[in-house]
């Protein structure tokens, strides 16, 4: 979809406080977009879009205990090289 918005303009806000049960999102992340109209389709009594902006941007609303982020940290040299050998070994390349 053609938006006229540059990259660095088509971002992801992610608000909430402590005292509502509701976290909002808007996003311009297509995939994002996606997992969240699917949800809130399949499961309308915890998710529900409210708001398109006409530019690519989507509003949601979500339970608090429905949507979640993970800090993942990263590969130690040593579970690097065994992944890297388990890919090997399973024919798994990169492209």
């Amino acid at each position: 979809m053609k938006t006229g918005l540059k990259k660095r303009q088509k971002h992801t806000e992610i608000y909430f406080n402590e005292e509502s049960p509701l976290v909002e999102i808007y996003t311009h992340n297509t995939n994002l977009k996606n997992r969240l109209t699917e949800y809130a389709e399949k499961y309308p009594e915890y998710c529900r879009q409210f708001d398109d902006d006409e530019q690519g941007g989507l509003r949601f609303e979500i339970e608090k205990g429905r949507f979640g982020f993970r800090l993942t940290a990263p590969y130690s040299d040593e579970r690097r090289a065994k992944s890297s050998e388990n890919a090997k070994q399973n024919g798994i390349h990169r492209r």
